[in-house]
């Protein structure tokens, strides 16, 4: 048999291509955490990629406007150094005529010689004078035609000046006498005005001093009067102590007089110490009886302090007792109470052996590999 090349089906190649490209699309989308987790957010990318369109659109806007502003100012700067030099092309042009029309060579001072000239121009000083050549000096400064009518106006003009300066300073004088007078008025009128005012000042003083002395005349009989009253008030009150002292109990020695009533009832009479005389033999039995009745009273309380003490102490003996025995009654509680949790955990203990000896060595026989574990997150399915 003839071996014969069969032409390979296209279709099935491209059908595994696209296979093996969904897979592998598939994997990376599936193994990145960050898609599988988050997610992408269409909107918030393709508004970026809007903002970054419109940052591109106006960066591309700016340069386009400096490029034209840049070109404007190119523009006006070529427009204006082309006005300047054609302004300093007519500056020239006109400096230029001006030289040819105004300062020609010929008409210069030396232009006699330059040009070899004999002679100079006629330089008539007057109707009658003849020529004259550049050195006669027939005219110098000051001098000229009209000299006289020259001098006499300015004669005319100084004595104006001069009438006109007298005048002012005559007017100037007589502002000064009206102010003088002036001056004078209002001086003469400050003193009158001044004598005035010291003249009331002198009446208000004398009135000012006659009301002051009827006003120290008052005062003095008001103390005068004043004193006299405080004369007799003083006087009265040491007649009426001297009368009370020969009417008083220290002088009389009353025994009552020792004894003052308050105005409380529950009180009692106090005795005043500086009338006290003694105390009478009632007052002094009065006292040895509230004593004798105080130290009974004290033997009685102290008694019944004792007996309240030893009634006291019997009870905390006996509280004491009842505690300690509540305590060997809980510690023998403990002790059972230990015992049986040792056998309970020694139980429990003993089954946990079991277990863990039925896990290792029946049940859990076969051991995972390194294999086991590398088989997982090769493959999206």
């Amino acid at each position: 048999m003839y071996k014969v090349d069969l032409p390979v089906d296209e279709s099935a190649l491209q059908a595994v291509e696209r296979r093996r490209a969904a897979e592998a699309e598939r994997k990376s989308r599936i193994f990145n955490p960050r898609a599988r987790l988050i997610g992408v957010d269409l909107r918030v990318l393709q508004k970026q990629q809007e903002e970054k369109r419109e940052r591109l659109d106006m960066d591309q806007q700016r340069d386009m406007a400096r490029d034209l502003l840049r070109l404007s100012l190119d523009e006006m700067a070529m427009q204006q150094k082309k006005e300047e030099e054609e302004l300093r092309r007519e500056l020239a042009q006109d400096l230029v005529q001006y030289r040819a029309i105004h300062q020609r060579a010929e008409d210069g001072r030396d232009a006699d010689i330059n040009y070899c000239r004999q002679g100079a121009s006629n330089v008539s000083v007057s109707d009658s004078d003849s020529a004259l050549g550049p050195a006669s000096m027939q005219v110098f400064l000051g001098e000229g035609i009209n000299e006289n009518e020259k001098k006499r106006a300015q004669m005319e003009m100084n004595e104006r000046n001069l009438r006109a300066q007298r005048e002012e300073r005559k007017k100037q004088e007589r502002e000064q006498k009206n102010r003088e007078l002036l001056t004078g008025r209002e001086l003469v009128e400050k003193d009158l005005r001044a004598v005035q005012l010291n003249a009331l000042e002198e009446e208000c003083k004398r009135a000012a001093h006659i009301a002051l002395s009827h006003y120290n005349q008052a005062q003095a009989e008001e103390r005068m009067e004043r004193e006299q009253q405080e004369r007799l008030r003083r006087e009265g009150e040491e007649l009426a102590e001297v009368r009370y002292m020969v009417t008083s109990d220290l002088l009389t020695e009353r025994t009552e007089a020792a004894k003052r009533k308050t105005e409380s009832s529950a009180e009692g009479p106090q005795v005043l110490t500086d009338r006290w005389k003694g105390m009478t033999p009632q007052q002094i039995s009065d006292i040895h009886r509230k004593i004798k009745e105080q130290c009974l009273e004290k033997e009685r309380l102290q008694e019944m302090e004792r007996q309240r003490d030893v009634a006291w102490d019997y009870h905390l003996t006996e509280q004491a007792r009842q505690q300690e025995r509540e305590e060997n009654r809980d510690k023998e509680l403990q002790r059972e109470r230990r015992i049986q949790l040792d056998k309970h955990n020694q139980q429990l203990a003993q089954e946990q052996q079991t277990h863990q000896h039925y896990l290792d060595k029946q049940l859990y026989t076969n051991r995972p590999t390194v294999q086991y574990f590398t088989q997982f997150g090769t493959s999206s399915r």
